[in-house]
């Protein structure tokens, strides 16, 4: 083969293109691995300010997180709606309902302190809600009444109280609300259907439904549609379901497409046009203390999180007129 100048020297061919999201924004390189991919959109998660900011509600925003059927991903819902908020600029309270108190450990609260106040005591009157609300790890915007194991006798012990319903509506003090900044409260409620459920949905103005994309996905849905006229028409007229997400999306099987479509035809616009996938890093976060977001910021379910809360948050600003930044 002949000598070549180094004029002739052939140029080095382009790169190969890479699928959307695995270029920086702002530098315009390109990730070569999807390794690296991960690990350019995590630093750009967790700097401060390029996961943008949303417009601040003009009123704060109660949302029950509710589904009465079991390993639906409710609870991982609102920790993660609640961190994706708060990383985009606002302040939110996760009220947990649960007993078995997921959302404050995905939160990272001592709710094992037997010192610690919960909304046990916040919904017998015995402390108030300064007093309830505890500092997240996940984030300086997010806070959390974290639920104690004493909430387990709590059905049994609302049913005797007088105004047994609006327990926790009550305790809800708007001008703590409104001192601390917080423009959206976030009710994580039990697999049931019960005093707690109902006290959440008292307190609230919206209700948002994680549906799992499997085949029993609205299997007790319409019970739980039929409690929540119930509550509208005598408790709380201005509940309503606002929003519905779908979760655990496998993409390889076609029963979750037929789930997905069979949803959107029955809830409309109010499914989210954002899908949780199924993903083994979401399940592993809480056993961390973590959200999806601080655990693996760079993974498919944080960013899907993250673009859940952004989603809602625009939604607000359409339907409500776009809150004034503060």
């Amino acid at each position: 083969m002949a000598d070549r100048t180094p004029d002739e020297t052939p140029a080095a061919p382009d790169r190969a293109p890479v699928a959307d999201g695995d270029v920086s924004r702002e530098t315009g390189r390109y990730a070569d691995t999807p390794i690296a991919a991960a690990a350019e959109r995590a630093s750009q998660v967790l700097t401060r300010g390029l996961s943008g900011h949303l417009p601040h509600p003009a009123d704060t925003r109660i949302i029950t997180v509710a589904n009465q059927k079991g390993g639906v991903g409710k609870t991982t819902t609102a920790v993660n709606i609640a961190a994706a908020l708060a990383l985009h600029g606002l302040g939110v309270l996760v009220i947990d309902l649960d007993p078995q108190g997921n959302a404050s450990t995905a939160l990272g609260i001592d709710h094992r302190n037997p010192d610690v106040a919960s909304v046990y005591e916040l919904l017998l009157g015995e402390v108030s809600l300064d007093e309830a609300i505890a500092q997240s790890t996940a984030h300086e915007n997010l806070l959390c009444v974290p639920a104690t194991l004493d909430l387990a006798g709590a059905e049994i012990e609302l049913v005797s109280m007088v105004a047994r319903e609006t327990r926790l509506r009550n305790a809800l003090d708007p001008e703590v609300i409104r001192r601390r900044g917080i423009d959206y409260v976030i009710i994580d409620c039990p697999p049931s259907l019960g005093l707690l459920t109902v006290n959440a949905m008292v307190a609230a103005k919206e209700v948002l439904i994680p549906i799992q994309c499997e085949y029993y996905a609205l299997e007790g849905v319409g019970q739980l549609l039929q409690n929540i006229e119930l509550v509208s028409a005598h408790l709380n007229r201005d509940l309503f379901v606002s929003t519905v997400l779908l979760t655990m999306y496998d993409g390889r099987t076609k029963l979750a497409d037929q789930v997905a479509e069979e949803v959107r035809r029955h809830f409309g616009d109010k499914v989210l046009t954002t899908v949780i996938p199924r993903s083994v890093k979401v399940s592993e976060a809480p056993g961390f203390g973590m959200t999806i977001i601080q655990y693996d910021p760079g993974s498919r379910g944080a960013m899907s999180y993250l673009d859940a809360g952004r989603e809602i948050g625009l939604r607000a600003a359409r339907t409500t007129g776009e809150g004034q930044p503060r």
